[in-house]
């Protein structure tokens, strides 16, 4: 069973950047889509970014594309979010995923704990 761990959540004004990490344990996910979501308050938890096992295709939500950029390392079974231009509704929770999806949360099967990504104005 794999186990997934966010990091590099913070505190940050518009405009800035964030590099959120999500290491993988338990099994190698080399073989898996991965993917991140988020969850602001009082909202229902949305699809981010994914990446195909061999990097060949990425996918993102409207709300992120040309901000955020995703990458996987599956030397170090590990994962990235590149956040620039970073927004106050960009606040969220933000979850790491494994699994054969692209964009759907039902496609993912391995969740981490999540990381608080807050934007101030």
């Amino acid at each position: 069973q794999v186990q997934l761990v966010e990091s590099g959540g913070g505190l940050v004004q518009a405009g800035g950047s964030l590099r959120l990490s999500c290491a993988a344990s338990g099994r190698t996910v080399s073989s898996y889509s991965m993917g991140w979501f988020r969850q602001a308050p009082g909202k229902e938890r949305e699809f981010v970014a994914s990446i195909t096992w061999n990097s060949d295709n990425t996918y993102y939500s409207d709300s992120v594309k040309g901000r955020f950029t995703i990458s996987r390392d599956n030397a170090k079974n590990t994962v990235y979010l590149q956040m620039n231009s970073l927004k106050p509704e960009d606040t969220a929770v933000y979850y790491c995923a494994a699994g054969g999806g692209r964009t759907l949360e039902a496609e993912f099967g391995a969740w981490g704990q999540g990381t608080q990504v807050t934007v101030s104005s």
